[in-house]
């Protein structure tokens, strides 16, 4: 397995977390995601991370399904209990387990709380920055793109 130069997640993730509780409507998500220029929100009751929920979910499994963005509520569409990982993790250990599980970013969780994210773009960063990965992670996320 290749090393990081960052060798734990708490060098490598996005510290802060956008969050969102279970009941708030998937414009309210989509309005923060705006407004933060995200593409995630992690999910929380109060007691720790329930979820996490995208703009892919909310386009996939709301939208194009009917439902009313103003009334469903994020916890009809969010992935429900995600896999989470530790600041003390070690970064290869999240790298791998998002290989596993085929998923993009992982809710950094400490003491039950969340206090970052941690996404694969984060990892190919810390592992080779002049990686093609790394360059897109860096990327304005509201640009489009050519093509």
């Amino acid at each position: 397995m290749a090393e990081y130069a960052a060798e734990y997640v708490r060098n490598v993730m996005i510290p802060g977390v956008a969050a969102v509780r279970p009941d708030s409507s998937l414009v309210e998500a989509a309005r923060l995601m705006r407004t933060q220029n995200i593409g995630d929100v992690v999910v929380a009751d109060g007691q720790g991370v329930v979820g996490v929920l995208t703009d892919r979910d909310i386009t996939v499994r709301a939208v194009a399904e009917g439902l009313d963005p103003m009334a469903a509520g994020v916890r009809s569409v969010c992935t429900s209990d995600p896999l989470t990982v530790s600041p003390d993790d070690r970064a290869a250990d999240a790298a791998a387990l998002m290989r596993e599980h085929a998923v993009r970013r992982l809710p950094v969780v400490e003491d039950g709380l969340p206090v970052g994210m941690v996404s694969l773009g984060d990892l190919a960063e810390a592992r080779d920055p002049a990686s093609a990965l790394a360059d897109i992670s860096r990327a304005d996320p509201g640009s489009t793109g050519g093509g």
